[in-house]
């Protein structure tokens, strides 16, 4: 029995409403799948609905977006925790706003050079979503600035760009620590992926054990083979669970749902450990 434990909807940077998330992992013969929006829970209710019409198991959860103490970008995958939980929830609402404030900045910038507004962008969002950079890739594929979203982030939206902006986000333990206190399971998501950008050193990786990581997504598509014999590593000295996701959103990216999956038995250990909410069996 396989489940994909990272997927998105467009309640946040995927191209499909959470219900056709569902839908999909059902028609790719998945036995179960995480819901990891950006930043919120909003589609939650949603995909409890459309999993329990299709016999698929589901584990709610979200992708929280960190920074290192050197500006290091770290993705924190939290499963199953407390959506009511004050602190979690004030500090991905903190977080929601920070990506809105930058967003604007970045299409202020753009704005210099290409024909495109804030309103342009908001035609790409969907009501209640958390924004992002794809929300602003999607906008510059409309006025033909660019083919497609991978493009966009090639020549004009990636680190170096001078229409980036940088966003401040919360330290990675605080993180992990807001998430186990909401009853959460903390896993690093797709850790070692070095073509995004830089990554963490094996000193931070235990920092965020010693604050409570509880497991490390090795099996996606953008961990190199070196990185995932880092992580494999680092579960095997502390006892993490190993995951492996799809990373799917849509047709916002290539990744196809269901094309890195994680065993049964690590799911069952993985729920075992959440105090917040139970997944939804079929």
């Amino acid at each position: 029995m396989s489940v994909d434990l990272h997927t998105h909807s467009n309640v946040s940077d995927g191209t499909e409403a959470p219900a056709e998330v569902i839908a999909a992992a059902a028609a790719a013969g998945l036995e179960g799948l995480a819901l990891t929006d950006h930043d919120t829970t909003a589609g939650w209710d949603e995909a409890i609905a459309a999993a329990r019409q299709h016999g698929v198991m589901l584990l709610p959860g979200m992708e929280i977006t960190t920074l290192t103490e050197n500006g290091i970008s770290v993705h924190l995958l939290s499963y199953l925790h407390d959506p009511l939980h004050a602190g979690l929830s004030s500090a991905v609402a903190e977080a929601r706003d920070g990506r809105m404030h930058r967003a604007r900045r970045i299409a202020e910038r753009l704005s210099v050079d290409f024909p495109l507004t804030w309103e342009t962008v908001e035609q790409h969002v969907s009501t209640g979503a958390t924004v992002g950079r794809p929300h602003l890739a999607d906008a510059l594929v409309g006025i033909g600035a660019v083919a497609d979203r991978q493009e966009a982030f090639d020549h004009l939206l990636h680190a170096g760009s001078p229409y980036y902006v940088s966003q401040h986000n919360m330290h990675p333990t605080t993180a992990i620590e807001l998430v186990r206190a909401a009853g959460g399971v903390p896993v690093l998501a797709h850790g070692m992926a070095s073509a995004r950008g830089r990554t963490v050193s094996a000193a931070q990786l235990e920092e965020m054990v010693d604050a409570g990581l509880a497991g490390v997504e090795v099996h996606h598509r953008d961990n190199p083979e070196s990185g995932r014999t880092v992580l494999r590593a680092l579960a095997a000295r502390h006892d993490l669970l190993v995951t492996g996701s799809s990373d799917y959103h849509g047709t916002g990216k290539a990744n196809l749902i269901g094309e890195n999956t994680t065993d049964w038995d690590t799911v069952e250990t993985l729920c075992g450990l959440a105090t917040g909410i139970e997944p939804i069996r079929p």
